[in-house]
């Protein structure tokens, strides 16, 4: 079995996840299955707003994939969501990625 295999194992017994969900978002991202990372990341974001990791994966898929409009968004959405958290370092990652793709 996949790594891939068993994180959806574990996403079927229990859809709200956290790690699983990252998980399976970051084997697709890896693996150069674009679409199928962000719809999980969408998916995990949707359930863990503040989750900023997550946003900070989804804009490196993006920006790979050359989207990087949204790339951006992701980011700034990120952003925010580290600063409700009060979480400086994500913060100050997301915001030299968005300053690097930014130009």
């Amino acid at each position: 079995m996949t790594r891939a295999e068993s994180l959806k194992t574990i996403l079927s017994q229990d859809p709200n996840n956290t790690l699983a969900r990252y998980g399976l978002a970051m084997e697709y991202a890896q693996s150069g299955q674009t679409d199928q990372a962000l719809h999980e990341f969408g998916t995990l974001l949707s359930a863990n707003p503040d989750y900023a990791a997550g946003y900070f994966m989804a804009a490196q898929t993006l920006a790979k994939a050359d989207r990087v409009p949204e790339a951006r968004e992701m980011l700034e959405n990120g952003i925010r969501a580290a600063a409700r958290k009060g979480d400086s370092h994500a913060q100050s990652e997301m915001q030299a990625m968005l300053e690097e793709i930014s130009g």
